[in-house]
């Protein structure tokens, strides 16, 4: 939606205006951030703040939705925008892929390309220019509080004094220049050193303090507020903040660079125009502007601000000519009232499509000069026409225009994610899109405006906007996307006979397609029977279903099947992902139509499933996948009698985090386990939780995981019907695990519990609390900290044959 600023806004911007000094603040991931200091710096200071959080948090969890892995990327990425657009900051990033919970930053080198993250990092600081860089985590291993928090300092660090040689990642120099940053900290905290008692206890002489808790009249709010609300909108990783008021003290630790004498972190640094080469006279007017701002009538300052503008332009090129003329001119747009729009009639379109636009041009400020609308385009060449339409005063201007898309139209995808990756690398081959937090979206009208003869241009990306009854005017990206879609209907297939039925659907992106489909395995032995099948669509969003015959491989064996649908000369094979959430904008992601599959000999007693859904997975879809009947309980479907028909019931990944009617629940599934069935509870953080204890028996919540996918499994009690009946689980069934063997294993267990398997990371302890099982009654108690929430998705077949185990234990073959 184009920004409308208040008259406080716009005082704030002013007041920016004048000011350059320019802040980095650099951690690991989406939430890592201090948003205090953010806000701090942007809204107090009114320096220019970016947040470079070097990965996008694709290994995380999910506490709203299904989303996970390169989805939960882009889910982060938005949430971040989104806590950015609050705070005053602006969002980087590298192409560094969160693989999952990292132990040593050693670990996250190996994984991560360190020389390509190394360059991202000091490509951010050439890009932003910071006179100050801040870390959130330190860069010695003494502070390791996860790998890749710790591997963000130590990069951080090493890009300081790297970003400023010519001779450095000089393919770099083509966009940009060296920069050479004049100070580093460390923002440390009384959680880096065991408890606020322990910090409050030690000498911090040598720290720098700030209080951070200011309040801002022009916002209403303190920082502590404003901070709370860009913290909560990391919604997916529930870091809902309360808001607060008064003192907030933040300490910050001396790196490198030069060492301020005094306690101010920009001291001896000038953040005045007089920094920029002819900048003096800039100030000067802008200070005078600052001073006379009128709430009541913005429109007052225009004058002096193209005056001030019209300095900026005769500046030589330089980094903060171009920060500083992007900041004025919306100041100015704010300050006419001007408003701009493009929108589409519909969402989204394909390459070669024409697409209906709405422009509206209006300015609504009272102002005694003159605005003219010269020119306006839309890009890419799409149209351009001159005019010298003398605007007045609250008086719009709307123009109806079909333009066509060109056929080459790139599509409107995550970019990093438009070419295959490795476990700890994104692939992005443009220099110029690394470090971006979106794909820059070519399709825009571009408006020229004259205001009292000076020229102003002014880009207003196509979106669009609709009508819904409960929520009022509701806006979303256009997007650019293919004329076709293909999706498996499962993420992955079990095949437990040599063939089986595999459903592919099919999509319509536009009006009047017609094309053949087919179906392909690469693994050894995989065969499709069918050939291609036609289809054919006459409306836009139409689906069809189409069923192959796949024939897998004589041995158990995996293969990846794809999808693709042929038009005319034009093969395409991505499946379409909608992201939609009311906190972000709706995100459409394109993936390779693609789906696992796996022969295995695999058996499963069990057939009737009760399911209750934690955090959000996928599990149900995999329990459909071996065959047994899955029912997803709610709330009202806890009675001992509608229980007692299940073979077994199983809890989603945190549910005694997230849902808290299981406080009343849990009695009664007890009651379940005792006359016959079978519990599954799977991982939960052993804070906030619902209940005090997560069996009948003592049953503590724990931190500890095993990281390493392929960490050696040992079998405690190698004759436990849990590994042996009705599949033999062996350590072939651990091989092709994914990110991570499991997390939040328990601390601590009641001796009734057997503990069926051991593992550790390299250098550590085992840890065997990772699958524990106990008689209640007549029935069996399972708590496991193993990732099945990654695995069974992924089509690991040793995972879905020891979940059978699980699920059929009170089940008779």
């Amino acid at each position: 939606m184009p920004a409308k600023p208040s008259a406080s806004d716009l005082q704030q911007a002013i007041k920016k205006l004048n000011v350059l000094g320019s802040v980095l603040y650099v951690a690991a991931h989406p939430d890592d951030e201090n948003q205090r200091m953010i806000s701090y710096c942007a809204n107090e200071k009114l320096y220019n703040v970016n947040y470079l959080s070097l990965t996008r948090g694709d290994g995380g969890q999910n506490l709203i939705g299904p989303e996970m892995r390169e989805l939960l990327g882009v889910l982060r990425t938005e949430e971040l925008l989104m806590a950015r657009s609050v705070d005053g900051g602006k969002q980087r990033f590298t192409r560094a892929n969160d693989f999952g919970f990292s132990k040593t930053p050693d670990e996250t080198m190996r994984l991560w390309n360190k020389d390509e993250v190394l360059s991202d990092v000091v490509w951010t600081i050439r890009q932003t220019q910071p006179d100050v860089i801040i870390n959130r985590f330190y860069h010695d291993k003494k502070y390791d509080t996860h790998g890749h928090h710790t591997a963000s300092g130590m990069l951080s660090v090493e890009a300081f004094e790297l970003a400023g040689k010519t001779d450095v990642y000089p393919e770099q120099l083509k966009y940009t220049t060296p920069w050479q940053p004049r100070r580093q900290f460390f923002n440390t905290s009384w959680w880096f050193f065991g408890g606020r008692e322990a910090f409050d206890k030690m000498d911090k002489s040598h720290l720098f303090t700030l209080d951070l808790g200011v309040y801002f009249p022009l916002k209403g709010k303190s920082n502590n507020e404003v901070a709370a609300e860009a913290r909560s909108m990391h919604r997916c990783q529930g870091f809902g903040a309360m808001s607060s008021r008064g003192e907030s003290m933040e300490w910050l630790d001396f790196i490198q660079g030069e060492r301020p004498p005094g306690g101010d972190l920009f001291e001896g640094i000038n953040t005045t125009w007089t920094r920029v080469p002819g900048g003096e006279p800039i100030g000067k007017i802008l200070a005078g502007v600052e001073q006379n701002f009128n709430p009541g009538n913005p429109a007052a300052s225009v004058p002096y601000l193209l005056n001030a503008l019209t300095l900026i332009k005769a500046l030589p090129d330089g980094f903060w000519k171009n920060i500083k003329l992007a900041e004025i001119k919306e100041v100015i747009r704010g300050c006419l009232g001007l408003y701009i729009e493009a929108t589409a009639a519909e969402p989204a379109a394909t390459p070669g499509d024409s697409v209906a636009l709405r422009l509206e041009c209006i300015y609504r400020a009272p102002f005694s000069g003159e605005v003219v609308l010269s020119r306006l385009s839309v890009l890419p060449a799409l149209f351009d026409t001159t005019m010298s339409n003398i605007m007045a005063t609250n008086k719009g201007w709307v123009l109806n225009k079909t333009v066509r898309l060109p056929d080459n139209a790139a599509f409107t995808a995550p970019y990093w994610l438009r070419e295959s990756s490795e476990i700890g690398m994104y692939t992005v081959r443009e220099q110029e899109l690394r470090g971006l937090p979106e794909t820059p979206r070519s399709f825009k009208a571009r408006w020229s405006v004259t205001v009292n003869g000076i020229p102003l241009e002014f880009d207003s990306e196509v979106a669009y906007k609709t009508e819904e009854p409960a929520r009022g005017e509701v806006w979303r990206p256009f997007d650019v996307l293919p004329p076709v879609y293909v999706r498996f209907e499962e993420q992955s297939y079990l095949f437990t006979d040599r063939r089986r039925a595999v459903v592919v659907h099919v999509e319509a992106g536009r009006d009047n397609i017609a094309g053949a489909l087919s179906v392909a395995g690469n693994g050894s032995g995989w065969t499709t029977l069918e050939g291609e099948q036609k289809f054919e669509f006459k409306k836009k969003g139409e689906e069809k279903s189409f069923t192959f015959t796949v024939e897998g491989s004589a041995a158990p064996g995996e293969a990846i099947l794809t999808a693709k649908a042929k038009i005319g000369d034009k093969v395409y094979s991505n499946r379409l992902v909608t992201i939609k959430y009311d906190h972000i904008p709706q995100q459409n992601v394109l993936l390779p139509a693609e789906t696992h599959a796996a022969r295995l000999d695999l058996r499963v007693t069990a057939k009737n499933i009760g399911y209750y859904m934690g955090a959000g997975d996928e599990l149900p879809t995999a329990l459909r996948q071996m065959g047994c009947e899955v029912t997803m309980l709610e709330d009202k479907d806890f009675s001992p009698e509608n229980l007692r028909k299940f073979d077994a019931i199983v809890l989603g990944i945190r549910a005694y985090n997230t849902r808290e009617a299981l406080r009343f629940h849990q009695p009664k599934l007890f009651e379940y386990v005792k006359t016959g069935g079978t519990l599954i509870t799977q991982y939960n953080t052993g804070f906030d939780l619902f209940v005090d204890n997560l069996a009948p028996y003592n049953l503590k919540g724990g931190r500890a995981r095993v990281t390493d996918e392929t960490a050696e499994v040992r079998f405690l009690q190698p004759d436990h019907p849990l590994l042996n009946i009705p599949n033999k689980i062996t350590a072939d069934d651990f091989k092709g695990w994914v990110q991570e063997r499991g997390l939040y294993f328990p601390s601590e267990w009641d001796a009734r519990f057997t503990a069926l398997l051991s593992s550790n990371d390299p250098g550590e302890k085992a840890a065997d609390g990772s699958l524990l099982v106990a008689p209640y009654g007549e029935g069996q108690l399972i708590y496991t900290g193993l990732s099945f929430f990654r695995e069974l998705p992924a089509g690991v077949p040793g995972a879905y044959r020891l979940f059978a185990n699980l699920i059929s234990l009170q089940t008779k073959p």
